[in-house]
C-alpha cells in the first residue's frame, strides 16, 4: 500500500444516505480527483429520483463516470462494472488526476481494488439452460439444495431466491470443478495493485435510519411515483434487474394494485434500513479500511481535513 510506484486510488464508501455524495465533491475538488460511481443503479438513464442520482449542478464541474450510461434494460453486473471502471481510471490517470471510487456497492469496489479475476463464460450455455429449466420445474429451493451439496459456503451466502447467483455458482463448479466460494476467497486475499486509501463513512444507526426515512419522503415529494410510472409506460417491465431496485419494485407493486401506497412506503423504508445494515456489515469485513465516524467531527470541513491528512500520510497526495 506504501509503494509510491503504484498508481493512486481513493475510495469513499459507506451505507446509503450517509452523505457520500457531498463529501465526494469536496474531496475531488481538494485533490484534483475525478469520480467513478460504484453504484449498481445510478448507471441507468431515466432512473434519477429513486437512485438519489447526483445532478449536473451538484457535480460542480467535477467529472463523473458510470452515471447515466446504460438504458434500464441493458445488462450490468460486476464484470461489466470492473471493465468500465478500469477504462475510466486509465482516462483519469492519463489526464494526470486521481480516480475516486464513490458508492455503496461493496463487491463492485472490491472487484477494482483487488483486480479480481472473473471466470470468462466460454459461451457454452447448455448447462445454464438445463439449470434454468430445472428451476422452472422444481423451484428455487431444489436448485439451492444442489448448490448446498457441492458448495455449502456459497449456499450459506446466497439466498435461495437469488436464482441468478445460485445458477452462476453451480455453473462455475460444473465447468471448473472448483467451488466459487473458494475462488472468491483466494481473489479477496490478493494484494491491491494500487496505492490506496479506503474511506468508510459511518454514522450512528438511529441517525442514519432517520436520514434514510427523510430521504425517501423527499424522493416521494420529488415525484418518485411519476418516475416509476414513466418507466413502465416506456415499456420497461418489473422483471428487469434495474426495476427490481429499491424504490422501484415497491412503487411498481403500488401502481399495479398489489399493495396500497402506505404499504409501499412502509416496505421501502424498512427494506432500505435493512439494506444499509447489510452494507455496514460488508464494509466491516473489509481489510485495510479507514473508518470515519461522522459523530466524531463537528462538520464536513473537519472530516475533509482528516481525510486529506490520511491521504498525505499514505503519499496519495
Amino acid at each position: 500500500m506504501e509503494n509510491v510506484n503504484q498508481k493512486p486510488l481513493i475510495i469513499l464508501t459507506g451505507p446509503t444516505a450517509v452523505g457520500k455524495t457531498d463529501l465526494s465533491i469536496r474531496l475531488a475538488k481538494a485533490v484534483g480527483g475525478e469520480i467513478i460511481s460504484a453504484d449498481s443503479m445510478q448507471i441507468y438513464k431515466y432512473m434519477d429520483i429513486g437512485t438519489a442520482k447526483i445532478t449536473p449542478e451538484q457535480m460542480l464541474g467535477v467529472p463523473h463516470y458510470l452515471i447515466d450510461t446504460l438504458m434500464p434494460d441493458e445488462p450490468f453486473n460486476v464484470v461489466t462494472f470492473q471493465k468500465m471502471a478500469k477504462a475510466a481510471m486509465e482516462k483519469i490517470y492519463t489526464a494526470g488526476h486521481i480516480p475516486i471510487l464513490v458508492g455503496g456497492t461493496g463487491f463492485y469496489i472490491q472487484s477494482v481494488l483487488y483486480d479480481i479475476e472473473f471466470e470468462d463464460n466460454d459461451n457454452d450455455m447448455e448447462y445454464r439452460h438445463f439449470l434454468e429449466a430445472a428451476c422452472e420445474k422444481n423451484g428455487p429451493l431444489w436448485l439451492h439444495s444442489r448448490l448446498e451439496a457441492v458448495d455449502p459456503q456459497s449456499a450459506a451466502e446466497i439466498h435461495a431466491n437469488n436464482v441468478k447467483k445460485v445458477i452462476r455458482a453451480l455453473e462455475y463448479y460444473h465447468k471448473t470443478g472448483q467451488k466459487i466460494s473458494e475462488h472468491n476467497r483466494i481473489q479477496r486475499m490478493k494484494p491491491s495493485p494500487y496505492r490506496f486509501v479506503y474511506f468508510v463513512l459511518e454514522q450512528e444507526r438511529k441517525t442514519l435510519y432517520e436520514r434514510i426515512e427523510k430521504r425517501i419522503d423527499q424522493m416521494l415529494s420529488q415525484g418518485l411515483v411519476d418516475e416509476v410510472g414513466r418507466l413502465l409506460d416506456m415499456g420497461y417491465s418489473r422483471d428487469l434487474v434495474s426495476m427490481q431496485g429499491l424504490g422501484y419494485k415497491e412503487i411498481i407493486d403500488y401502481l399495479q394494485g398489489r399493495i396500497s401506497f402506505d404499504e409501499a412506503v412502509y416496505i421501502l423504508k424498512r427494506d432500505t434500513r435493512h439494506f444499509a445494515k447489510r452494507q455496514m456489515t460488508w464494509f466491516r469485513r473489509e481489510r485495510d479500511v479507514c473508518y470515519i465516524q461522522k459523530e466524531q467531527y463537528p462538520d464536513e470541513e473537519h472530516i475533509l481535513e482528516a481525510m486529506l491528512a490520511k491521504l498525505s500520510e499514505t503519499h496519495i497526495i
